[in-house]
């Protein structure tokens, strides 16, 4: 993968963007319905988001039933990688409010309960 600085940048440049890479970085995978609750975000519009991050391959998706799981692409550039660990890291306060609505949720599968019924 050829990833350049200016296009991760360019991909991080919305703030909802930003904070999807971040908790997927920290959750290691997420679905659609967690991101939508931890952001408090319409689907079409964290649907929209997840489109521009999977074009970057910053992300890359999986689905199982219903859902769809997003994971840190794993052939993203180590120095990339990288940027997305340490930012996380250096700006836990930032994601807090957000992550604490994660974690609300409780845990798998009590998160799955959450989001609806399989089909």
């Amino acid at each position: 993968m050829n990833l350049s600085p200016p296009e991760l940048f360019k991909c991080l440049a919305d703030e909802t963007r930003v904070r999807i890479v971040l908790l997927v970085a920290r959750e290691a995978e997420l679905c659609v319905c967690e991101l939508t609750e931890a952001l408090e975000v319409s689907q079409p519009k964290i649907s929209r988001h997840l489109a521009q991050l999977r074009a970057c391959q910053l992300l890359e998706d999986r689905r199982q039933g219903q859902w769809v799981y997003y994971r840190l692409h794993p052939q993203l550039p180590d120095w990339a990688r990288e940027v997305v660990k340490v930012t996380g890291q250096a700006n836990t306060d930032w994601l807090m409010e957000t992550a604490g609505r994660l974690a609300q949720m409780g845990d798998r599968p009590t998160r799955a309960a959450r989001c609806g019924p399989l089909t």
